[in-house]
């Protein structure tokens, strides 16, 4: 498979079946990978089903392809959640975009104490926005059949809402569990695995507080201390090896 694109109402298709991409994924297509008849591409909806198959019409705006295999991916469990502090600059945004291409399944923007970047008003649906394209395009870019969900922002109190119900890790470089003494059966507890991730300035010790309150447990990577651009990748790749899915 050597590229994807989405169409986001595609609900199902089968061998034989004929399948048009328009807009601006098809001028992509056509005008910057320059994909032409007898080629192979694939088109996926985003939410697990992908349509592979050979260019039969390439037009400006407009491509169709003949499908010669369908693939439907179910949804991984326990589904990985990434809670990434909000950060200046791009750190926030190079953190996602790389746990995208990594293989985790849900993203929340979290306003924490020592964030230094705010959501407020309409900035937080605008960089809701921001944050899901730029994971759209990191599953396109690592062929993944299901783009992860951006979700609202959340504050401390929403943050610890996410605690319940779900097994929680907090990367914390003062810790004393380092995150590979996790056993398998303990981050497979609950349908959902959740990674939190602090800002420049770390994660406060009232936030802490509450986190280990609500059932969170603290853990490091290594001896050294991440930047929260990078911190969050790494873990979820420890993780993608602990829990048997590299």
């Amino acid at each position: 498979m050597s590229s994807l694109y989405f169409r986001e109402d595609l609900e199902s298709t089968g061998v034989g079946d004929s399948v048009v991409l328009r807009g601006p994924e098809a001028k992509h297509a056509v005008s910057v990978s320059r994909l032409r008849v007898g080629e192979t591409t694939s088109i996926g909806n985003g939410r697990g089903l992908i349509a592979t198959g050979t260019v039969v019409r390439s037009e400006p705006g407009e491509l169709e392809l003949r499908v010669d295999s369908v693939e439907v991916h179910p949804e991984t469990r326990p589904a990985l959640v990434l809670v990434q502090a909000l950060a200046k600059g791009d750190r926030d945004e190079l953190a996602i975009q790389a746990a995208t291409e990594l293989g985790v399944d849900r993203i929340v923007p979290w306003g924490a104490e020592r964030s230094v970047s705010r959501w407020q008003g309409d900035k937080a649906a605008k960089g809701r926005a921001r944050w899901q394209l730029i994971v759209r395009e990191a599953a396109k870019q690592s062929i993944r059949a299901r783009v992860p969900e951006v979700s609202d922002v959340v504050d401390a109190r929403g943050l610890v809402a996410l605690v319940e119900g779900r097994t929680v890790l907090v990367l914390e470089p003062t810790a004393g569990l380092t995150l590979t003494e996790l056993d398998r059966t303990r981050l497979t507890s609950t349908g959902e695995l959740v990674l939190v991730v602090g800002p420049e300035g770390g994660i406060s010790p009232a936030e802490r507080e509450r986190l280990e309150a609500a059932g969170a447990v603290e853990v490091r990577i290594g001896a050294g201390v991440l930047r929260t651009s990078t911190a969050g990748p790494a873990a979820v790749s420890a993780l993608n090896v602990l829990l048997g899915r590299w």
